[in-house]
């Protein structure tokens, strides 16, 4: 005999599957397709009331509102910007001491009539702080009583009953991700604060910087300029980066030659002996600073098809090397 709670199930072809697969797809996109060509100057207004805060953006909402909720805190808290999440009950059992007159809160409903925050409304509004909805229409309860107003409009569900919440919460959580980008943009948030905030992970990584991950000092290979290429040679051998820098008296670099130019020079002469490093370097070449994103040098080395760049200052001065196989290890791809 059957749980009372199970049901009987439906025998789908894999057309049938993925025919439902992409009717989510069409009816979600189409709805965030539609919010983006009828956002206007209320998103503008939350921007700037976001950006202005002096406290912390409180985000609050309750099912599975407040999971998008809790993403736009996490958001906006990885980027710089004091927030946390504020579960309304708890909020009305204590943690709304959380809350100052300097806060902004963000509260997230798309019904609009969720009760939990409606109360938790009421209290915000005996403290001053100013509240943006996000929430279906301007005429729900939760809109008429809040400073800012995001209507995301009336949507139709994906989910087979028309019920479930689906549509509504990417609708919503794409509003909330372009809250969080303007907001950064208003901010002037760089990839310096990112790289900062973020010193693990993908987004660590994507953000290093050339000098973080360069071979500084002794070993880097360099020789000046006239040096015998029997000498370079055995640089090159010694440092094993398959290449060495050509500096000039005022350590500025005006060549490079690799084991690709060795190769080369043994085929056309035979020999090293008695040949300069000026005569069959390459000049000019390619180059990164140290505040470059080490992911764009690895960009240039896939483009031009080498396995080093030498780093340089402003001045044009030798600061070290960065090898590919140094960007291999830290995952970058």
């Amino acid at each position: 005999m059957k749980a009372s709670h199970e049901v009987a199930s439906v025998p789908l072809t894999d057309a049938e599957i993925v025919a439902v697969g992409r009717r989510v797809l069409r009816l979600e996109g189409q709805a965030v397709s539609r919010l983006a060509r009828t956002l206007g100057l209320e998103f503008a207004e939350a921007v700037r009331r976001l950006a202005a805060c002096r406290g912390r953006v409180i985000v609050s909402g309750v099912g599975k509102s407040g999971i998008i909720g809790k993403k736009l805190a996490g958001t906006l808290t990885s980027v710089g910007i004091p927030s946390l999440f504020l579960h309304p009950v708890e909020a009305l059992h204590g943690d709304l001491g959380l809350v100052t007159p300097d806060d902004i809160v963000v509260l997230l409903s798309y019904s609009g009539e969720t009760p939990e925050l409606l109360r938790l409304l009421e209290w915000l509004h005996r403290l001053g702080v100013p509240s943006i909805a996000i929430t279906r229409s301007r005429d729900v309860a939760l809109a008429r009583y809040s400073q800012v107003v995001l209507a995301v409009g009336l949507l139709q569900e994906a989910s087979p009953d028309g019920i479930l919440p689906t549509t509504s919460t990417t609708v919503m959580l794409s509003l909330c991700d372009a809250l969080a980008v303007a907001v950064m943009r208003c901010k002037g948030i760089t990839e310096a604060v990112l790289s900062r905030l973020h010193p693990a992970g993908s987004i660590g990584r994507k953000l290093l910087r050339v000098a973080q991950v360069m071979h500084t000092g002794d070993d880097v290979p360099r020789v000046p300029l006239g040096t015998p290429l029997v000498r370079a040679v055995r640089e090159m051998t010694q440092k094993g980066f398959g290449c060495t820098a050509v500096v000039d008296a005022a350590d500025r670099v005006v060549g490079i030659y690799t084991d690709g130019d060795l190769r080369r020079t043994l085929e056309r002469h035979g020999s090293v002996e008695g040949l300069t490093i000026d005569a069959v370097m390459t000049p000019h070449p390619k180059t990164v600073r140290p505040d470059d994103l080490a992911v764009d040098a690895l960009r240039l080395m896939e483009k031009f098809k080498i396995t080093a760049l030498i780093v340089v200052n402003e001045e044009g001065r030798l600061e070290g090397l960065v090898h590919i196989h140094d960007l291999w290890r830290l995952q970058m791809f």
